[in-house]
């Protein structure tokens, strides 16, 4: 387990969406626990200096929220009945699809969320589908009050090495670019997919590192996770 986890080893950085005098264009050069640390800062710096917090190319169906807070690049799609809200971030050419929620989260460019997905206080990657029914949680269910989140989120690696510490009460899932899912699926709180992984219809699974392509699939009782053949 490594002392520590980069973003750049799962996400990169966004490259045509506006959000170039902001943090987020460099958001693969942060340590997460440090990017986890200072988001709601970098956040609120970034809503001062980005010149069009929806870029006019976005569709944002009459239907969907959108928070005062969030901002959203070119191309991007929001459908029926959707809420973006709580410092969100939609990269360039993001699909948000119908139902969904998207909670104080960034996602990355061209990613695809299919119907009913919730994501909460995490960082999804570029080129990535999540398909209907996921959900990636953020606060641990052994907090006493769930409300008000104490327990730390930390992270575990498939071996016994240490676990690595978010240092936040608050985090869903560090999901790499071209990573894919199937369908009903719970995540988190705590999880760092690699890139190129794909993870089957029905898994639950949280608090782990899964590596670079891999394919995660449930096999009662556990989890199995695998190289992935690309």
């Amino acid at each position: 387990m490594p002392e520590s986890i980069h973003v750049g080893d799962y996400v990169r950085s966004p490259a045509a969406s506006g959000l170039d005098a902001t943090s987020y264009a460099k958001i693969s050069e942060f340590e997460l626990s440090g990017f986890l640390t200072r988001w709601d800062s970098l956040h609120d710096d970034a809503l001062q200096v980005t010149p069009e917090r929806i870029h006019p190319t976005a569709r944002i169906h009459p239907t969907a929220i959108i928070g005062e807070d969030v901002i959203i690049g070119p191309g991007v799609r929001v459908h029926e009945f959707s809420s973006v809200r709580k410092r969100s971030v939609l990269a360039a050419g993001v699909s948000v699809g119908f139902g969904c929620e998207v909670t104080h989260s960034f996602i990355g460019e061209n990613t695809v969320l299919g119907h009913q997905v919730g994501i909460g206080h995490s960082i999804i990657g570029a080129d990535t589908h999540l398909s209907a029914n996921l959900v990636i949680a953020a606060i641990s269910l052994w907090n006493y009050d769930m409300r008000v989140p104490a327990k730390e989120i930390v992270l575990h690696g498939l071996g016994d090495e240490p676990p690595y510490r978010c240092t936040v009460s608050q985090f869903g899932g560090l999901i790499g670019d071209h990573v894919q899912t199937g369908s009903m699926i719970t995540l988190g709180p705590g999880i760092a997919v690699g890139r190129h992984s794909a993870i089957a219809a029905s898994v639950c699974m949280g608090s782990t590192i899964v590596p670079a392509a891999s394919v995660v699939r449930s096999s009662a009782p556990e989890v199995v996770i695998e190289p992935r053949r690309i």
